[in-house]
């Protein structure tokens, strides 16, 4: 018997989007495991969720649930350990808090909640499953019927085989260390890019307190989430028909949507440090 794949579609309206408001969703079977996501954004352009897992719990693939899609992905790890696993390579990375792994299309990938709390994970992901870009696309690959969790011919060649190793990564731990920093606009915002690619773009925003940005536009969608203090988001006047400006204000775990070619400025209105993290498909630059 053949099943109908549905995406979850959600498209916001332009502003804040509640962590109590995101779409919940349960992926997986009893053989892939189940994953508890709350989808902020998943549009035509981009889509941007949290994952959970309790301790000890993993998620794999089935027949019915592939883990072999048509996109790149981020990873970006709220809370727990993750133990990132592809099951075609052997390949077995752990990232904490703080921390983020990537990968592109085409790559299988399997992972674990190591550790004693919660696993929570902000994931951005393009082109999104709207255009057939998961199980759809995930279901003309060869199906993985033999995992794998190690790589076996490092075995006395380590660690004097690292880089033979990471050369042939299909997964990519990212740390602050690995952000690619922009001072943007007139007033020099510190933006640290952590992935860009012809599709997706995912960076970092820390706001001081009292700090502002200038006006930002983006080629693309953006979705942003707030990882830490209380952000403000200010939309210009006409915006979804709004007669006036559009004022917003989330907290932690709150996130936003600004669709392409419109004009934002976020704002820390706190006597406390603000951390965004945000995603942009399929063009970060206004005009690129």
């Amino acid at each position: 018997m053949s099943t109908t794949y549905r995406p979850t579609v959600v498209t916001p309206p332009p502003g804040a989007v509640r962590a109590a408001d995101a779409a919940l969703k349960l992926w997986g079977d009893e053989a892939s495991g189940f994953v508890n996501d709350w989808i902020y954004v998943s549009n035509e352009k981009i889509q941007q969720l949290v994952f959970s897992l309790s301790p000890g719990e993993r998620f794999r693939h089935s027949e019915r649930h592939r883990t072999n899609l048509g996109a790149d992905e981020l990873f970006y790890v709220l809370s727990g350990v993750l133990l990132l696993a592809n099951p075609e390579t052997g390949e077995v990375h752990r990232v904490e808090r703080g921390d983020a792994v990537w990968f592109g299309p085409n790559t299988w990938h399997h992972g674990v909640s190591h550790g004693t709390e919660t696993l929570r994970v902000l994931e951005f992901f393009a082109p999104p499953p709207a255009t057939g870009s998961s199980q759809p696309y995930a279901n003309t690959k060869p199906y993985l019927s033999s995992p794998t969790y190690t790589q076996d011919d490092l075995l006395g060649d380590w660690p004097a085989g690292r880089d033979r190793a990471h050369a042939r990564h299909t997964q990519h731990v990212l740390r602050r260390a690995d952000l690619l920093w922009r001072l943007e606009g007139d007033e020099g915002l510190p933006v640290g890019i952590l992935l860009s690619t012809p599709e997706l773009t995912c960076g970092s925003i820390e706001l001081l307190p009292g700090q502002r940005t200038g006006v930002r536009t983006h080629g693309g969608d953006c979705a942003g989430y707030v990882v830490e203090g209380r952000l403000n988001l200010l939309l210009p006047e006409g915006v979804d028909g709004s007669p006036g400006k559009l004022w917003f204000q989330m907290e932690r775990d709150d996130g936003f949507f600004v669709p392409a070619g419109v004009p934002y400025r976020l704002f820390n209105m706190t006597d406390a440090p603000v951390h965004v993290l945000f995603g942009v498909a399929p063009t970060y630059l206004a005009g690129a």
